[in-house]
């Protein structure tokens, strides 16, 4: 596409900026606009996913057609089924009438899903079907209906992780991604950050009847080094509040900082780690042992370093003597052993006849000394016992008592017939 082309879209939809990853993500959207695709529009919240909706909206066969923008994660997972395909009269508490879902409302035109991630499992199920074959049924209908709708969707989440912890469908993740657009985050844009702030310090300045705010150029390279978690929406609520609250008409870096959030952090974030095989996430847990290991290791660097520091070898010597617990567990180099070794008092303890004057053979006590047992290795007597402390731990309740155990309830209820434990 042309760059005069991509030009007529941003002044035709109002998108501000220049930036090559804008430009390329305008291209996409242009070019599969006139098509049926189903598309899937990925960025960070606040990024104007919408915006791009409305391109290939307005772009399409469809541009007659009804548009209806739905954002999942502000529905109820209770209703989401009845708003987006209906339900007949009756078909639960409250439905005193029968009611058009939005995919019926919006045959032939375009239904844009935003936040898809936040879609139940089984409404992802019914939506599948409407890709696939153009077909739903209400709720509480056994009636099927055509419906068609071109689906897009768009999210800020990462599918692919919550695919692989079965919190959203594969197959409609390959369904939804035919063609993907990437909307960049506004830290990504560069200097589009001015250009929107300069638009909505100007907007702003209309409305309120006032001189249109201005940056300094300490203030704008501020300005674009700050990351805007929240992208364009908290830079467009940052225009405003400046735009109401500063005497000022012209900023500098330091006013600037001001309205600036001071608590976020500039520092990367850390990334997911594979699940294990019970989707639980370690990574906290890792990171834990990582910082103990590296302390254990400042550590011993620092005994280390108090023996190298502490004098001649007899005052090494006497250290190591005096705090033998602390220094265990550090290796002493054979230097050091001996001159520990000579500082010893090897010297053999001999006794003297004055030492049996107080010696009375009648008072000495014979003591007994019981070994303990050791324990049997025997791995059914280790399962008899475990499953016994499972059952007494969960009141002879037998489904608790298989989770604490981490087998099925069906494999439980057959070691205790085998153990006899049934009583």
């Amino acid at each position: 596409m042309k760059e005069s082309e991509i030009q007529s879209i941003k002044q035709r939809f109002g998108i501000i900026g220049n930036s090559q990853l804008l430009n390329q993500a305008i291209n996409v959207a242009a070019q599969v606009a006139p098509t049926d695709m189903s598309v899937l529009i990925t960025g960070e919240s606040g990024s104007g996913k919408e915006s791009f909706s409305k391109i290939i909206h307005s772009l399409s066969k469809r541009k007659h057609g009804q548009f209806i923008a739905i954002n999942c994660g502000a529905i109820p997972e209770g209703t989401i089924d009845s708003e987006l395909f209906g339900h007949e009269k009756g078909s639960f508490t409250g439905a005193h009438e029968a009611r058009k879902g939005y995919f019926e409302v919006t045959d032939g035109g375009t239904i844009f899903l935003d936040e898809i991630g936040e879609m139940p499992m089984s409404t992802q199920a019914r939506l599948l079907r409407v890709l696939e074959n153009g077909e739903f049924i209400k709720v509480g209908s056994s009636k099927t209906q055509k419906s068609n709708v071109r689906v897009l969707a768009a999210t800020n989440v990462n599918l692919i992780t919550a695919v692989e912890k079965k919190k959203f469908r594969e197959d409609l993740y390959y369904r939804l991604n035919t063609v993907p657009i990437y909307v960049p985050a506004l830290r990504e844009r560069g200097a589009d950050i001015e250009l929107l702030f300069r638009k909505f310090a100007y907007d702003f300045g209309e409305q309120y009847h006032v001189d249109p705010i201005k940056l300094t150029e300490s203030a704008k390279e501020a300005l674009m080094r700050f990351r805007f978690p929240g992208n364009i929406r908290q830079l467009k609520n940052l225009a405003e509040q400046i735009s109401v609250l500063e005497m000022n008409r012209t900023l500098d870096e330091e006013t600037l900082k001001k309205y600036l959030p001071q608590n976020v952090s500039n520092l990367p974030a850390l990334l997911d780690r594979p699940a294990d095989s019970s989707g639980e996430n370690f990574s906290e847990r890792d990171l834990l042992y990582k910082i103990l290991f590296d302390m254990k290791k400042d550590m011993n660097e620092l005994k280390k370093l108090v023996l190298q520091n502490a004098g001649d070898s007899s005052d090494r010597a006497e250290i190591i003597k005096e705090h033998g617990k602390l220094f265990s567990n550090l290796e002493v180099s054979d230097e050091q052993f001996s001159e520990f070794s000579d500082n010893m008092d090897d010297d053999p303890v001999i006794l003297t006849e004055d030492d049996y004057q107080d010696f009375d053979p009648d008072k000495v006590q014979d003591i007994a000394h019981e070994t303990e047992q050791d324990d049997s290795l025997s791995i059914e007597k280790k399962e008899k016992e475990l499953i016994i402390r499972a059952l007494r731990k969960n009141r002879n309740k037998r489904k608790y008592a298989a989770q604490d155990l981490g087998i099925s309830e069906r494999t439980l209820y057959r070691k205790i017939k085998h153990y006899e434990l049934e009583d």
